[in-house]
């Protein structure tokens, strides 16, 4: 590849210009005029490029295998300081999100938060700092707060919605019944299946979309405690309608109490997301760190030598290790390191489940 050359990025079937090439040195670069088959290179004037995009010769098109990024474990609220910031942070966040696909913004509507979620604390806190650095952004952080899911662990069969209402013209009237499921658990999914067993016409065709936008709409707020669910099954089988009162609006109603009501009766339970933890550290601090690990939920899972040091293994509740590096620093006299990555969604213990359903 030379500078100049114009390539495909296949993967948005649009082509771009490759203007400057660079090789990196840590923090310097260098200008060089191409690259060859190996190279790692860093280039300069392609515009529409994001992470997981392939680009390739325009004669000989091809995409490699999509990326698949992990869902965000935790989210914060960020502010800028000043008014003059908001553009600023707008900004910054837009591309940052664009180089980082894990990395995910948006912006609640109820409170008009701007809330940053990602793989971590350190994660985020690498975010905000790279804001700050880059950018010229500074900007007030909030509390971390976890990524829980909601799901069921039984079936309810039968659960009816009904909406009548009656006006002085035209009134509103749907009618859905439905079976709730819990689907195999692949706790690391947002698993979610819609089954139309209607029959006979007894709900029309024009109305079926509407039921599912309903039921699709309270999975991204479960009736438990606001967090998303997962890992469930819904299927339509009977209902009714009225040939002057029924309309979309009311069968998507209709379908939101159902799956409401057939929720909160096949036992709800609250989901955590779980980090593989690896702690390495001098051997004479493997018992605090092993006590400590437990006293936040941890489950030890082995440990191995690693020259002077041992390599502590663990599966821990992301909710239990905020604040876990200055800990680790005070417990080894900055001598051990840590590190963390998701690696699946498992049931919350019902104590501390009812504290998260009662905030």
């Amino acid at each position: 590849i030379n500078s100049g050359d114009i390539v495909l990025n296949s993967t948005k079937l649009i082509r771009e210009r490759f203007g400057r090439i660079l090789q990196m040195h840590a923090n310097k670069r260098e200008e060089i005029k191409k690259v060859f088959t190996g190279d790692i290179f860093a280039a300069i004037g392609l515009k529409n490029v994001i992470t997981g995009d392939t680009l390739c010769d325009i004669n000989n098109p091809i995409v490699l295998e999509k990326m698949e990024f992990p869902l965000p474990v935790i989210s914060i609220a960020v502010e800028p300081k000043t008014k003059s910031d908001q553009e600023k942070m707008s900004i910054a966040l837009n591309r940052l999100s664009k180089e980082d696909p894990s990395f995910k913004v948006l912006i609640d509507l109820e409170t008009n938060q701007t809330i940053i979620s990602g793989m971590g604390e350190l994660h985020l806190d690498i975010i905000v700092e790279r804001m700050k650095r880059e950018f010229n952004v500074e900007a007030n952080i909030g509390k971390p707060q976890v990524a829980y899911r909601e799901t069921i662990k039984k079936k309810s069969l039968n659960i009816e919605g009904k909406y009548i209402k009656q006006t002085g013209g035209r009134g509103q009237y749907g009618h859905v019944v439905i079976d709730i499921y819990p689907l195999n658990l692949n706790l690391n999914l947002n698993n979610y299946e819609f089954i139309n067993n209607i029959k006979g016409g007894v709900i029309p065709n024009e109305y079926i979309l509407a039921i599912k936008k309903g039921i699709k709409e309270q999975l991204k707020s479960g009736p438990l405690a606001g967090y998303p669910v997962v890992n469930i099954g819904v299927r339509l089988h009977y209902g009714s309608y009225h040939d002057v009162d029924s309309s979309e609006i009311a069968f998507k109603i209709a379908a939101s109490m159902a799956f409401k009501e057939g929720f909160k009766k096949s036992k709800p339970i609250l989901l955590e997301p779980i980090m593989k933890v690896e702690v390495e550290t001098p051997k004479n601090y493997i018992g605090d760190i092993i006590g400590d690990l437990s006293r936040r939920r941890g489950i030890l899972k082995g440990q191995e030598n690693n020259l002077n040091n041992i390599i502590i293994y663990a599966e821990v509740p992301l909710s239990e290790m905020f604040g876990y590096a200055t800990n680790l620093r005070s417990l080894t006299k900055g001598r051990a390191f840590y590190y963390m990555k998701f690696i699946k969604y498992d049931l919350t213990p019902n104590n501390i489940s009812k504290k998260i359903i009662e905030k």
